[in-house]
């Protein structure tokens, strides 16, 4: 059993090498100096910021609440000291209520966007002033089912665990020290009170992953399967890059 659990660790380990490696690829062949990220307090975007660290000293988290979770605050604050990651605290609240005053009411969603969107502004303000690479936190579960705000955390540069499902970033996490409090907090991008990505979508992570992966074997059965499946031909614009109309010459 303390084999099978050793090798077990060192292939993650191994994982986390070639991510490391991969992101200092990155930065010779885009000529850039370091990463820059959105710290939320939740799993992802701690093993992430772990990542970029590991890979750079020219590494920025930034904490931008908009109507945050003071728990979520604390607990990205937590990571960066953690991880000896140097941050930016911006408040965006004022922004973002002056903002939707300027325009029509919306549901929930629409204005949970629009705070994802502004985050997005000033990640690329700072990419942009210290010639950084905007890093991305969304996994693979994620992207499959274009779980994410169109040009808000979906605007990126890197996707250092893209081809990660939720349940492999929780094994990638244990191995970076990840606090567990960070590995087992519920789920939430935080866009409105009481959001959570499972309650949302309607299935645990545990099912989604193991229905996607039966999906990519082409192989689409039972409620969660068929949820999935429309959910990612229903937001396959998400996924792909904006339509060019090609014109015949």
């Amino acid at each position: 059993m303390i084999d099978f659990l050793y090798n077990l660790a060192t292939v993650w380990e191994k994982k986390i090498e070639y991510i490391v490696d991969w992101l200092k690829r990155q930065l010779v062949e885009t000529h850039t100096d370091g990463f820059v990220l959105g710290l939320s307090g939740g799993l992802d975007s701690s093993v992430c910021a772990a990542l970029i660290k590991r890979a750079s000293e020219n590494s920025l988290g930034l904490i931008l609440p908009v109507h945050s979770d003071v728990k979520d605050l604390d607990d990205a604050a937590e990571i960066a000291s953690r991880m000896s990651l140097p941050t930016e605290y911006i408040d965006l609240t004022p922004v973002y209520e002056h903002l939707i005053k300027l325009l029509p009411a919306g549901e929930h969603a629409v204005l949970g966007n629009i705070k994802a969107r502004l985050r997005m502004v000033v990640l690329y303000f700072y990419a942009n002033l210290k010639n950084y690479l905007v890093c991305g936190t969304g996994n693979k579960t994620e992207l499959e089912l274009g779980y994410f705000t169109k040009y808000g955390d979906g605007a990126c540069d890197i996707l250092p665990i893209g081809d990660l499902y939720k349940h492999e970033v929780r094994h990638i996490a244990r191995v970076l020290a990840v606090p567990e409090k960070i590995i087992e907090k519920v789920p939430s991008a935080g866009l409105w009170q009481g959001q959570t990505d499972e309650a949302e979508i309607g299935f645990s992570y545990e099912d989604m992953d193991q229905a996607l992966q039966e999906i990519a074997k082409c192989r689409v059965e039972g409620s969660c399967a068929e949820t999935l499946q429309n959910m990612r031909e229903r937001n396959l614009h998400k996924r792909q890059p904006p339509r060019i109309c090609e014109l015949k010459k």
